[in-house]
């Protein structure tokens, strides 16, 4: 969970100014949490509080209601709304956000049912919902299976269809702004898939262009259970989180499986 949010807060300065490279200064000013923080904090109180996403996807965007980069249009609309419904989106939201389905489940089905519910109270075209349930599938293979990359390719080529067969480079020379789950996870999961550690794969995430912030945090969200996380790397992010949000981390870690 906290991947996804360190992803979030380190391309969150590069969303509308791609930086196509590998060499930058991680934290800055310039940095904070956005809408994928949020949501992903919501997402982790819904679980750890036993309510529906769609309730607690609803407090805590309320109480944060102009984040770094503002809300998606229909997200939006949707948070405002005085009778939400979902909205047939395929955005990547809906990815960005799953990452405490998997940490909290007890089993692969378990998180893969959470991962579901999580979309689609916005997100329930299938490919919104299939972006969600791919992440969680591959979170929970790095956090409970072997630690062999192909095998994670494999599942998200073979289970979810996604083509993996792109380079970084090769993404980074032709991407364009692209917020749907068919572009972003995808390219999330090469990033992961390319890296050498956690910090390599938010830089690489970030260097690709595109979404920044929401590929980094689900590229984040994956690399986190991967490898781990530095401990340099969680005190910097912290700084940038409200007490409110660092007490659903807390609660999160002393309850995962």
């Amino acid at each position: 969970m906290l991947g996804a949010i360190i992803g979030d807060i380190v391309g969150s300065r590069f969303e509308f100014k791609n930086h196509l490279s590998t060499d930058f200064e991680l934290f800055t000013s310039d940095c904070a949490f956005t809408d994928d923080t949020i949501c992903t904090v919501a997402v982790a109180g819904a679980l750890l509080k036993d309510i529906s996403f769609e309730k607690s996807l609803l407090h805590w965007c309320r109480k944060y209601p102009n984040p770094k980069g503002g809300y998606g249009g229909s997200f939006g609309a949707w948070v405002h709304s005085e009778n939400p419904q979902p909205y047939n989106s395929f955005g990547n939201g809906s990815a960005m956000r799953v990452s405490p389905c998997a940490w909290l489940a007890s089993d692969r089905e378990t998180a893969l049912e959470y991962a579901q519910r999580s979309a689609e109270c916005t997100h329930d075209h299938p490919e919104g919902i299939k972006g969600a349930v791919a992440v969680a599938d591959c979170i929970y293979y790095a956090l409970h299976c072997n630690k062999i990359k192909q095998n994670i390719k494999a599942l998200a080529s073979n289970d979810y269809g996604y083509n993996l067969n792109m380079t970084c480079y090769e993404i980074r020379r032709t991407n364009t702004f692209n917020e749907t789950c068919q572009v972003s996870v995808p390219q999330a999961i090469v990033c992961f898939l390319e890296s050498s550690d956690f910090e390599s794969a938010i830089r690489l995430a970030v260097s690709i262009g595109g979404d920044s912030d929401t590929i980094a945090a689900i590229t984040g969200s994956i690399a986190e259970a991967f490898y781990g996380i530095p401990e340099h790397i969680t005190i910097q992010a912290l700084h940038y989180l409200p007490e409110d949000m660092k007490s659903i981390l807390s609660n999160h870690n002393t309850q995962k499986p």
